[in-house]
């Protein structure tokens, strides 16, 4: 059997991680053939009696001078305790430079301590951890930005029921304080004053369209119903106003947080917007239904052929959404087959109870 110093050179030479032996006044002793490699040289005899500290680093990268007292490579030598770095470069016979990761540990010699030197390109290392590092941060950008806009969308949701409010308990009861009064005023004039009466009639009209309208504006803002009861009775009372017959169907069990029924809300009634306007539809189908998410539905059976990139156009505002929440909007969309827009919201601490039993809900119609 062969001794371990005979195998020893063959086991050096296979292995792919530079080794270099340095005698203790920092000459190169030895090197394996991927310690040639990683510098670019031809063979082991051009390395072996240079030093080593000036093969490596002379210079800094920036072109600055590199001491070699300041090298830690060589401190093995005098201190008998091993050293590792991550952060030296190193020069390669052309002169460019590479970064390197190290280690050096002592070796007795038979003319004094010696070093024993492992390195390699941490090139790949460094872009890979500048890849993970951009892609944390970009993760954390994208997290953040979410955040703020779920924090603006709650924001502007607070702003609607505060306005819903002020219309209805403001303007609104001012208007029917208004009408009342135009009314017993109506009232207290005899018929034969013509006139007077025509348009007190007249006002009274104007002052009751007023206030329709003006409830019509807070519902638009925020139906009190959304609030009240929740999202179903909100869904079902758009589908009840809504120009085209629509059905809602599914089954919801349960209120959700009011930050998410609200925003729920809207996408349907952006996505019933767009059906009325656009699709030249005959029927509409809003399915809600909540298990480890709230899925929602608005499917028309119109014209379709929505294009693939819509969602980065017209429907911006359904995806920014459906997004700030985490969710996910599928449009599908084929040519004179409807338009189906699916969203899916997730709901926080839903998962956690995906044993709820959901009750069914009956569907609700409007008539044409």
């Amino acid at each position: 059997m062969r001794s371990i110093g005979m195998v020893l050179p063959v086991i050096l030479d296979s292995v792919p991680q530079v080794v270099w032996v340095v005698d203790h006044r920092g000459r190169i002793l030895y090197t394996n053939p991927a310690g040639v490699a990683a510098l670019g040289y031809d063979g082991a005899g051009e390395l072996v009696g240079l030093s080593s500290h000036e093969t490596l680093h002379p210079r800094r990268p920036d072109g600055t001078p590199y001491p070699a007292a300041e090298c830690p490579m060589l401190r093995p030598a005098t201190t008998g305790v091993p050293a590792h770095g991550n952060d030296e470069w190193f020069q390669r016979r052309d002169g460019s430079f590479f970064p390197a990761s190290w280690w050096a540990a002592p070796i007795d010699l038979p003319d004094g301590r010696g070093v024993v030197y492992s390195f390699f390109d941490a090139t790949e290392n460094r872009e890979l951890e500048r890849a993970r590092r951009e892609r944390d941060a970009a993760r954390i950008r994208a997290d953040e930005s979410r955040a703020a806009q779920r924090r603006i969308m709650q924001s502007i949701e607070s702003v609607r029921r505060q306005t819903a409010r002020d219309l209805h308990d403001g303007a609104q009861q001012r208007l029917v304080s208004l009408l009342i009064g135009l009314r017993l005023t109506r009232d207290l004039l005899p018929d034969s004053a013509d006139a007077a009466t025509g348009l007190l009639d007249q006002a009274i009209t104007d002052a009751q369209t007023a206030i329709d309208e003006l409830r019509e504006l807070a519902y638009g803002v925020y139906p009190s119903v959304l609030q009240a009861k929740g999202l179903r009775a909100a869904v079902e009372s758009l589908a009840e106003r809504c120009a085209v017959p629509a059905t809602v169907v599914g089954e919801y069990p349960h209120r959700l947080p009011a930050e998410v029924e609200s925003n729920a809300y809207f996408v349907i009634a952006e996505a019933l917007t767009n059906a009325v306007k656009h699709a030249g539809a005959s029927h509409i189908r809003i399915s809600l239904e909540l298990r480890d998410a709230l899925r929602i539905e608005v499917a028309d059976d119109g014209i379709g052929g929505v294009p693939q990139n819509a969602v980065g156009g017209g429907l911006t505002g359904l995806a920014d959404r459906v997004g700030a929440f985490d969710g996910v909007l599928v449009i599908d969309s084929p040519p004179d087959r409807g338009t189906s827009v699916r969203a899916e919201i997730p709901i926080p601490g839903r998962a956690a109870n995906r044993g709820d039993a959901p009750m069914a809900c009956p569907s609700r119609s409007r008539a044409s």
